[in-house]
Formats: structure tokens, C-alpha cells, sequence
């Protein structure tokens, strides 16, 4: 099955990015790939039986409760490029689903942050939603933390616009 994973990255936050941290990460991301591999092959299918973008008022920003703006809960930006504007229900933190927005209020992505701590070999990612009823792409980055979830941890980034309409969030 050929899924459409697009790349892991490994961003690193620069008051962390060293060489052995680096070796470390490169080791755990290799043993926990299956993991976020498993986690990408059912987004997708999870996402295949979920209603349209037709009758989903989730679609467009800002969606309605229990949904809340990330920037109003914690110090981050309203808008973070390459994720959008980011909405997320304070009971799901902190892994999310949190739902990304492009300039004109349009849902893009979902993206869920899975601290490292919580992933387990015997962990199981089949339950992950789409929203927006559609996946077109996955990406899977790993982050050294940010306000909200401080931790490291792995955006799993359902993408819902084809690759060539990521620029919608890229600033």
C-alpha cells in the first residue's frame, strides 16, 4: 500500500539542537516510525468514511463549541505559518485534534501533537479523526515543544487540500 506520507522532518527548537540530541531523536523517530506509520494508514481510512466537506459547518473558522482559538489559551500566535490558524477543545489537550485554518477561514489541516512520553510500542493510533471527512496527504514532524505542549512531541498532520495548496498556510 502506498500511502501518501509525505516526509518526516526533524525540526529542532535552536536553544536544544545539539549533536547527541540529534543522534537520540534520529534513533527513537526510527523506532517509533511504525507507530506514525500505522497512525497515517488510518487517519486515511478513518477519513474515507467520514461525512463530506459539503454539510460539515466545521469547514470554516471559527468552529463552533467546544472548539476554542489556541492563541486565547495559550502564548502562541493567531495565525502559525504552516499550521494556520489553530482551534482546538481545551478537554483533548494535549494531543488535539487541532483543526488549522487558512487566511480566509477555510479548514486545511488537522493536526494532532502526541508528546513523546505517551508513545509506547504498544501504542494505537487507529483512532484518529478527520473532521473535515477528507485526508489528502500526511506529514509527521517531530517538535522540541512549543507553549501549550512543551514537551517534544509529533505533529501528525492530516492535510485536506491537495500538497500544491499548502502555501494557503505557509504565512
Amino acid at each position: 500500500m502506498n500511502l501518501p506520507l509525505k516526509h518526516i522532518t526533524t525540526g529542532f527548537h535552536p536553544t536544544r539542537e545539539s549533536g547527541n540530541f540529534c543522534r537520540s531523536l534520529m534513533e527513537m523517530m526510527m523506532t517509533r516510525s511504525s507507530i506514525l506509520a500505522t497512525a497515517a494508514a488510518t487517519a486515511l481510512i478513518l477519513s474515507a468514511g467520514s461525512a463530506g466537506a459539503v454539510d460539515n459547518p466545521i469547514q470554516s473558522a471559527p468552529p463552533a463549541a467546544p472548539y476554542q482559538a489556541v492563541s486565547a489559551l495559550v502564548k502562541l500566535p493567531d495565525f502559525i505559518p504552516g499550521l494556520g490558524q489553530l482551534f482546538v477543545d481545551p478537554a483533548t489537550l494535549p494531543a488535539g485534534p487541532f483543526l488549522g485554518y487558512d487566511h480566509e477561514g477555510k479548514l486545511v489541516t488537522t493536526t494532532y501533537m502526541i508528546p513523546l512520553s505517551m508513545m509506547k510500542p504498544s501504542m494505537n493510533l487507529d483512532d484518529l479523526k478527520a473532521p473535515a471527512g477528507t485526508v489528502d496527504h500526511v506529514d509527521v514532524q517531530y517538535n522540541a515543544g512549543h507553549p501549550g505542549v512543551a514537551e517534544p512531541h509529533v505533529h501528525i498532520v492530516l492535510w485536506n487540500v491537495p500538497a500544491a495548496q499548502e502555501s494557503r498556510v505557509a504565512k
